[in-house]
C-alpha cells in the first residue's frame, strides 16, 4: 500500500510546538477589515494554540501522515 500523503491544506495551516501542541494562525483578519475595530484587529494578530478537543483532527490528518 502506498504511503499516505500529507493533506496539503492542513500542512500550510498548522505547526507543532516543541511540547507537542498544535499551533494555528489567527482568524478573521483576511477581508472586511474596515468595519472591524482596531482593538479587534490587534487581538487577531499572531498564532494561537488549538484547544485539546480541536487538536485531534489536524494531528490525525496532517502531522501524523507527514512523519
Amino acid at each position: 500500500m502506498p504511503k499516505l500523503k500529507t493533506k496539503s491544506g492542513a500542512k500550510k495551516r498548522f505547526k507543532m510546538t516543541a511540547t507537542g501542541k498544535v499551533k494555528h494562525g489567527g482568524v478573521m483578519k483576511r477581508h472586511r477589515l474596515i468595519r472591524r475595530s482596531s482593538k479587534r484587529k490587534l487581538h487577531a494578530r499572531g498564532t494561537f494554540i488549538l484547544s485539546a478537543s480541536d487538536t485531534i483532527r489536524p494531528v490525525s490528518t496532517a502531522i501524523s501522515a507527514a512523519s
